[in-house]
């Protein structure tokens, strides 16, 4: 059965710190915040667009949740919670600080019928957090991570490689750190500098220099396979589509981030396997996944024919319809 989710922004609402690569204006494309009453409205009119067949979650994102003062919080959930029937709207997920989640806290998210809390854990080294103004420790994810888990939540962790004070290695240590506190979910979403904040400021003195394309693409292709071998889910790998690709000033943007690092994976795989020496080869991948094997303007299909011979093919994985002697490659997604 198909999911959606239900998306109520609320752009800064309770965020302590100006974080210097933030606004979440422009990030979420939302330039106010709505009452209780209005996310009531929001939810209700998208729960009666539901389509048969189709699941829902109800998810508040965009500013720190669990950070509002308690009765407007518990407003927002009051106003969500009666479409929760656990048939068509499954439960409500909601983004927040690692240093804004208690066992109070917890207590009265679960009253409510919260099912999923992401973490905005951004880094796992103290001096990138630093650097960033966050305003919170590696130790603080850790800690919320395990009440999150404790209190029978499913938890989610979003991290952002390239930061200031960030580099590749570090990245990919970040990475290993949130895998090792087995969330359910992660979220994946390189550095960008985005206009009229203060890593604009940083990148425009030249005092920050954030990843380009490939080297983010790369080490997004190497995360996703650590976390899914270990049963992780992979949420989204770069920011929404929806962002106005004008307020990006700098960085590692690309409107279908995902499809590059499943383009990467797919090109490791078929060089792996052609790497006998085969000339020529005939690569069969899943006919849903053909374009991203074949690569943006079919780069990798490109690449692999100077490496193994002009008439070298990705085709569709067909039942009957292949070669005897393709290469099946299986999905990477």
């Amino acid at each position: 059965m198909k999911h959606a989710n239900i998306s109520v922004f609320i752009p800064h609402l309770a965020c302590r710190h100006k974080c210097v690569f933030c606004d979440q204006i422009k990030i979420s494309g939302k330039k106010r915040v709505p009452s209780p009453a209005e996310a009531g409205e929001i939810i209700k009119r998208a729960v009666a667009g539901l389509k048969d067949g189709l699941t829902a979650e109800i998810a508040f994102f965009g500013g720190s949740f669990t950070a509002i003062p308690p009765d407007l919080m518990e407003a927002y959930l009051e106003a969500a919670s009666p479409f929760v029937d656990g048939v068509k709207v499954t439960g409500i997920r909601l983004s927040t600080r690692p240093d804004a989640i208690t066992p109070d806290i917890l207590s009265t998210l679960k009253k409510y019928g919260v099912t999923d809390i992401e973490l905005g854990a951004q880094s796992m080294f103290d001096d990138v957090l630093s650097l960033s103004n966050r305003g919170h420790t590696a130790a603080d994810t850790v800690n919320a991570s395990r009440l999150i888990k404790e209190a029978g939540f499913r938890l989610g962790l979003q991290f952002m490689p390239g930061l200031p004070g960030d580099d590749p290695e570090k990245s990919l240590e970040t990475a290993k750190i949130i895998a090792s506190l087995s969330p359910d979910a992660v979220r994946v979403y390189p550095t960008l500098v985005i206009k009229n904040t203060e890593l604009c400021d940083m990148y425009e003195r030249g005092d920050y220099k954030p990843y380009d394309l490939d080297t983010a693409v790369a080490l997004a292709a190497k995360m996703y396979k650590l976390f899914t071998e270990k049963g992780i889910a992979v949420l989204r790998m770069g920011l929404h589509s929806d962002i106005d690709p004008a307020d990006v000033v700098a960085g590692p943007y690309h409107p279908a981030f995902g499809e590059l690092v499943f383009s990467a994976l797919y090109l490791e795989k078929m060089e792996s396997l052609a790497s006998v020496g085969k000339r020529n080869p005939v690569f069969a991948v899943p006919a849903p996944d053909l374009s991203a094997a074949l690569g943006q303007k079919k780069k990798n299909l490109i690449y692999l024919s100077e490496e193994f011979g002009a008439l070298t093919r990705i085709i569709p994985d067909n039942e009957g319809e292949i070669p005897d002697d393709a290469i099946r490659v299986s999905g990477v997604r």
